[in-house]
């Protein structure tokens, strides 16, 4: 069992965790979750031993062995496949000292102890890891000094899953990787048994591995058992409960205040009216719901242009003459689409999108789109590239030269920088709120086509479902690269697999093509026969899509409503059958009236379950067809 017991950290003069406690099952799958900047790094560092905490402690078993991805990634003349297999340190350890034993009953020993931790079976084990991270098996044997940092940081990650540590650290595991490999480490996290704390904003990798969801806000954690969705549940009941103790607390202070404002200057009643103002000052506020900023994605419609907006033909592309990335590509697009470009990291994909971008001519074969077409194109580079030093509202006024300034604001607060937010360095910013300027600054001029490629890499799981919704509320088309499964299933109505040396049309489903990722399926081949209707096809399933989404906002406003309603009729009973423990609200008020309120407030609540009901069995059904 990992215990936190009262963590405090302060760093800078602020407090980032406050007498934060939990106790975490042994053998559980913990997601840890908050919002950007909340703390989780600072508390999974002191987890880790990598940092001491001002006050408390994390406790484990003294035996139990800890693994965590250092912040300095592999480098050296040691391949991928050596540095994984020295994860296992005792394992390398017996091997060296087998080499130089004399001892025939030491040397007995050591290869007791070599058969009981299967190190025979360790150099396939470790290749099936690297395999699974995007190593083929002529990357395993390249030397560390020839890959990038994204790469190097897969090594680390594969030697830490090999070492297999009875308390697994993981600090967002699959903000280096593609959709592929993300897919599989997913599947080894599943099974994978000892005790692990996973800091992640993947809301498929949280379902479908937590057992607990830690959720950490102004300092404190709570531990929730289920995964996310089970989360969002709970924390939305907590929520409504929290807003009507915060609007039963306003109606009290005002009953207090009314009451000392009547009753102070009168000689008979100024000792009451004292004691009232003393509860009114000793009264602790509930503070309501933030709205937060960093949740405001929109996106700017762009004015109407006849389709194709873009039509490649048997294209090619590439960097250098003769060598082509992407060879005999045949794709259109038009106004209302939203494409998924799918397949495993340096296979094109990139490349396909700055093509579609007009960053890349056509090698060979013919690329056609209209002349007055603009196109929106996010990369991770444009994120790292804003100039710390200046504001939001100086990038956005040197690209919006000839706007006025009440436009070149009102573009800004499209994407949450309203008021003094439009004028802080961006060198203070977070990688969050970066990925938000960067957007903002791309649909200055409101471009026909996004092309997004990993727009949630620095995005928390609130802001990747606000991103999602301003996605679809966009009008024009979208083209999207990211690893992230939840938002490509509720953007992306058609598939396009990026693979050998070409792009083609996915015939089937999002969790198809996991199947297939993950060995199930056969590989996909070009369709033959007539081309179906693809614009009826996408804009049925825009419409589904469209649908689904009321249907699961009802279906959360109706558990709202009905947590509400459920707190407010117990209320009700306790000022009917214990006066005494009413609340402010209720405590005056006559039976006759009291019963009144029971039944309106039971209606209310038979007709939010009934919408609950005809909701949820609506979603079924839509999943089901």
């Amino acid at each position: 069992m990992l215990n936190l017991n009262a963590i405090t950290v302060r760093l800078g003069g602020r407090t980032i965790l406050d007498s934060a406690s939990a106790a975490l099952p042994t053998g559980s799958r913990v997601g840890l979750i908050g919002r950007n900047g909340a703390g989780k790094t600072t508390l999974m560092r002191v987890v880790a031993g990598l940092l001491d905490p001002d006050e408390g402690a994390a406790e484990m078993p003294r035996a139990a062995r800890l693994g965590y991805i250092a912040q300095e990634t592999p480098a050296g003349s040691e391949t991928p496949f050596e540095t994984v297999l020295a994860a296992d340190e005792e394992r390398a350890r017996l091997l060296h000292e087998s080499e130089n034993a004399s001892d025939p009953h030491r040397l007995a020993e050591i290869h007791d102890r070599l058969n009981a931790i299967a190190a025979h079976a360790a150099p396939a084990r470790a290749a099936r890891i690297l395999v699974g991270l995007g190593f083929d098996e002529e990357m395993q044997q390249r030397p560390l000094d020839s890959f990038s940092g994204g790469w190097r940081m897969r090594v680390a990650l594969a030697a830490l899953l090999f070492s297999e540590p009875d308390l697994l650290l993981l600090d967002e595991p699959s903000n280096h990787l593609d959709l592929e490999a993300t897919m599989w480490l997913e599947n080894f996290l599943k099974s994978y048994r000892a005790t692990m704390l996973i800091i992640s904003h993947e809301r498929d990798l949280l379902n479908n591995v937590a057992d607990h969801i830690l959720h950490l806000s102004q300092g404190k954690v709570t531990l929730y058992p289920g995964g996310y969705d089970a989360f969002e549940k709970q924390r939305a009941e907590r929520l409504a409960q929290l807003e009507s103790a915060r609007a039963n607390q306003a109606a009290q202070r005002e009953k207090l205040q009314d009451y000392i404002a009547r009753n102070s200057a009168r000689a008979s009643t100024a000792k009451q009216a004292q004691s009232r103002a003393k509860a009114l000052a000793r009264m602790a506020p509930i503070a309501e719901v933030a709205n937060d900023p960093s949740l405001v994605f929109d996106f700017p419609s762009p004015a109407e242009l006849k389709p194709p907006l873009v039509n490649l033909e048997m294209a090619a592309v590439g960097y250098q003459p003769g060598k082509p990335i992407l060879s005999r590509v045949s794709l259109r697009l038009d106004p209302d689409d939203r494409v998924a470009l799918l397949g495993r990291n340096g296979n094109g994909k990139t490349t396909l999108a700055r093509l579609l971008a007009a960053q890349l001519p056509a090698m060979e074969g013919e690329m056609s789109a209209p002349g007055k077409l603009r196109v929106g194109y996010f990369t991770q580079y444009q994120v790292e590239e804003l100039d710390g030093r200046d504001t939001p509202l100086e990038h956005m006024s040197r690209l919006m030269a000839k706007a006025t300034p009440a436009a070149i604001r009102a573009q800004l607060g499209r994407f949450g920088f309203s008021g003094e937010r439009a004028t802080q360095k961006v060198g203070k910013m977070s990688g969050g709120e970066r990925a938000r300027l960067a957007l903002a600054l791309i649909t200055r001029d409101a471009p026909h086509m996004l092309i997004l490629d990993e727009p949630t890499n620095h995005l928390d799981v609130d802001a990747r479902e606000a991103l999602v919704q301003a996605l679809n509320e966009y009008k024009g088309a979208v083209v999207i690269v990211s690893h992230d499964r939840h938002m490509l299933a509720l953007t992306a109505d058609r598939l396009v697999l990026v693979d050998n040396g070409t792009a083609i049309e996915y015939s089937g489903s999002l969790d198809d093509y996991t199947d297939l990722i993950l060995g199930k399926n056969a590989a996909p081949t070009e369709k033959t026969g007539p081309r179906p209707n693809r614009k009826d096809e996408r804009r049925a399933a825009a419409e589904a899509r469209g649908q689904s989404q009321l249907l699961r906002k009802s279906a959360k406003e109706a558990e709202a409503e009905i947590a509400r309603l459920e707190l407010r009729k117990t209320e009700i009973e306790r000022a009917m059958f214990d006066p005494s423990a009413a609340v402010p609200q209720d405590a005056e008020r006559p039976v006759s009236e009291l019963m009144k309120l029971h039944g309106e407030v039971k209606t209310k609540l038979a007709a939010a379950e009934a919408r609950w009901l005809e909701a949820s069995e609506a979603i079924e059904r839509s999943r089901a067809a």
